[in-house]
């Protein structure tokens, strides 16, 4: 298997504080990721800036309509979130906007989703935020829809939370048997099990190796349970570094950095960050996803491509 590169957008506040080609910006990095031989973009699914990123009030673009956009603008890579929090949309326009996004993208769709956290976006468009067991269980009842959906002509369901009554689905999704589902979160108990049962793609936060191995385990003794072969589950961990173009900028960078600084914000020239990476390949994973903040231009993202060729 070759190894598996996303590119993750979640900031739309760009150097040059222009807001009026934002998007022109946004799909010129989503195509040179393209260029790059990435496999997958993702954008956040947000409607106020997250903390960890920045202050909430910089810009936020709706996902989907950002989405469908960058589809018009790219030929080969995949596109969806990472990820729709399960409460902001009633699962079934869920399933339909994957399925437009699909259809616009020849294809090439992912339905990425996880139990949602962002309290304050909730307060603030007036959405439900109930407590994590009920958003875990919506997210479960959110799955099992869109699956139906992706793949039955008019089917039903009467969940605790959620409805459909012969829902139309049509035009139906390009990919057979619909988009493939991403599911985002490392919880032992809840989220490793609904990636057991429905996800055909995960993403780990960039945790101490071991650590990771220890959640792999249990996403194979869930895998167990649900009599899924865990190798059918594409693997991947947000890259645990910052990449750089040349050991001169490696060296000036690390030098300003705090010593507490997380290993995400580390600096690590291409040939550093596949000694880094090959760890977690030996360990199982299957990929890495690399984020706009710390791959922010065009010639950056070939220096991305450049490490995925090290890794072949």
């Amino acid at each position: 298997m070759d190894v598996f590169f996303g590119y993750h957008m979640p900031n739309y506040s760009f150097k040059d504080g222009r807001r009026e080609r934002l998007f022109d910006h946004v799909a010129g990095l989503a195509q040179a990721a393209e260029s790059a031989g990435f496999d997958l973009v993702t954008v956040m699914d947000h409607f106020y800036q997250i903390r960890g990123v920045g202050p909430e009030t910089e810009p936020m673009l709706e996902a989907y309509t950002a989405l469908g956009g960058i589809a018009a603008r790219t030929r080969r890579i995949l596109l969806g979130t990472m990820v729709t929090g399960v409460t902001y949309r009633n699962p079934a326009l869920l399933a339909k906007m994957v399925t437009t996004l699909d259809i616009v993208s020849a294809g090439r769709a992912i339905l990425g989703i996880g139990a949602a956290w962002n309290e304050d976006e909730h307060v603030g468009y007036g959405f439900d935020f109930p407590p994590i067991g009920q958003r875990m269980d919506r997210l479960d009842e959110a799955l099992q829809i869109a699956k139906l959906m992706f793949t039955e002509e008019r089917p039903s369901f009467n969940g605790r939370f959620y409805r459909i009554d012969r829902a139309l689905n049509s035009p139906r999704p390009v990919q057979e048997g619909g988009p493939r589902v991403l599911v985002g979160g490392v919880g032992e108990r809840r989220t490793l099990r609904i990636v057991a049962r429905y996800a055909d793609l995960s993403n780990f936060f960039p945790l101490p190796l071991d650590e990771l191995k220890r959640k792999l385990e249990i996403l194979e003794r869930h895998c167990e349970a649900e009599g899924r072969d865990p190798s059918t589950i594409l693997k991947t961990v947000m890259a645990p570094f910052r990449l750089v173009m040349n050991e001169q900028e490696a060296k000036e960078l690390a030098e300003r950095l705090p010593q507490d600084a997380p290993a995400m914000a580390r600096p690590a020239t291409p040939e550093q960050a596949a000694g880094v990476l090959r760890k977690y390949l030996d360990a199982g994973f299957h990929g890495f996803i690399f984020r706009n903040p710390n791959l922010s231009t065009p010639e950056l993202l070939a220096v991305a491509g450049e490490l995925k060729k090290l890794l072949a």
